[in-house]
């Protein structure tokens, strides 16, 4: 039997509302959105034309410039966030081989602004078929490969183990977390920085959402606009930004006297081949993803603490996940507090599952449950505890996180506090 287990060391995030760990723990806690009107371009002409967008200065983030002009802003995210993740481990200075480091990086979209705006530059703003490439932008291959946004992180850490991009959509963060986590378990590597990363905000991600009018028209009240949960949501609010996590191997973590948030306790990842942007009402996919996560954990469903929820704000997707709550969690479903950090963060495709994985370990550790903001009218047709508007005092020594991805892609994944140290609240 594999004794291996991965445990958390290590946070690092950029997100809308500030840059670092402290800031997004602050923003969540207190409740307040990050979301306001488009500022990356001129989106008047959009349906929807808000978002939460991340007050980034690669100057002051650290990078040189250098860095900053040969990566997307996507890839910037990452390399912040790792580093500071790296940084809150300690776990560069313990002396690892670099062949027993990986990385394990989530992106849905990849680097759309560098490759929108070159594309925009040699096109003429796209007057031109035939494209001039007389003057081509000396990184253009790396915005193309999604490979290249792991390879950055490879580089800034050092990794010369397994390297891996994981893409599916919505659950990208998830995935590549769980993928990090084997990667651990499985003796591939003693520490791995895992995470996602995604800078979408740009004209043409906007018009795909537009289309499908999956996103909020709230344009005049962007703060409120995000409302998952609530009989009044209309759409998600788009969002970018980025986080990682630092996993390591539970005994050398604990034999050099690591901070050690949580440990991946388990995970699981369902498909409900049946549509690329609908869901069966009756979520019973996501239901086997959280049954088969809880199972590998070791838990029984009495176990959860708090559900972080995918929780984007649309109709069906708030319906599903709560039918799946209902089904996997059984009575329990109702007495959980479940709340969605997305109402305050956006939705930031495939690096959101990082986010929230990130708030969730700092759930753990503080104790703390995050509120779904904006949440004044419940939908009386969910019914379960969303824990509306102000953060709770709650012991959280289980958390159970969930997602959703365009494709029918659904993941679970379980995180518990350090063993020895469950009730520490």
């Amino acid at each position: 039997m594999n004794t291996r287990r991965a445990v958390v060391t290590g946070i690092g995030v950029v997100a809308p509302g500030g840059v670092g760990t402290k800031a997004f723990w602050e923003l969540l806690t207190s409740g307040r959105s990050a979301t306001r009107a488009i500022s990356q371009f001129d989106a008047s002409g959009y349906r929807s034309r808000i978002a939460a967008e991340c007050d980034f200065d690669p100057d002051g983030s650290g990078l040189s410039g250098e860095e900053t002009g040969r990566m997307d802003r996507a890839a910037q995210f990452a390399v912040v966030a790792a580093r500071e993740a790296l940084a809150d481990s300690g776990a560069g200075d313990v002396g690892v081989p670099p062949h027993r480091i990986g990385v394990s990086l989530g992106s849905a979209v990849g680097a759309t602004v560098t490759l929108e705006q070159q594309y925009t530059r040699v096109s003429d703003a796209g007057s031109r078929w035939v494209v001039d490439a007389a003057d081509p932008y000396p990184h253009l291959y790396r915005a193309l490969v999604p490979s290249g946004l792991a390879a950055e992180v490879a580089w800034t850490s050092g990794a010369q183990g397994p390297v891996r991009v994981v893409s599916t959509g919505c659950t990208s963060g998830l995935d590549a977390v769980a993928l990090g986590a084997q990667f651990i378990e499985d003796g591939s590597a003693d520490i791995v920085v895992a995470g996602a990363t995604e800078a979408p905000i740009s004209p043409i991600t906007v018009a795909c959402f537009d289309a499908i009018k999956a996103t909020s028209a709230n344009n005049d009240d962007p703060g409120h606009a995000s409302r998952p949960f609530d009989r009044d949501r209309d759409g998600f609010v788009l969002g970018e930004g980025a986080a990682a996590l630092i996993l390591e191997e539970a005994g050398a973590a604990r034999r050099r006297g690591a901070r050690v948030y949580c440990e991946v306790a388990g995970y699981a990842q369902r498909s409900n081949a049946f549509h690329m942007t609908g869901l069966r009402p009756d979520g019973v996919e996501m239901a086997e993803a959280i049954r088969v996560a809880l199972d590998r954990a070791r838990l029984a469903p009495e176990s959860v603490d708090y559900v972080n929820a995918h929780g984007s704000g649309t109709r069906q997707n708030d319906r599903h996940e709560t039918a799946a709550f209902k089904s996997s969690l059984g009575e329990h479903a109702h007495r959980v507090p479940v709340s969605s950090i997305k109402s305050m963060v956006g939705h930031s495709l495939g690096a959101i599952g990082a986010l929230e994985l990130a708030a969730c370990a700092l759930a753990i550790d503080t104790d703390t449950v995050p509120p779904t903001a904006n949440l004044r009218t419940p939908d009386p047709e969910l019914g379960l505890d969303y824990v509306p508007l102000t953060a709770r005092e709650h012991r959280t020594d289980t958390v159970l996180s969930v997602g959703s991805g365009f494709g029918g892609f659904q993941t679970a994944v379980v995180l518990t506090a350090p063993r020895g140290e469950r009730g520490h609240g």
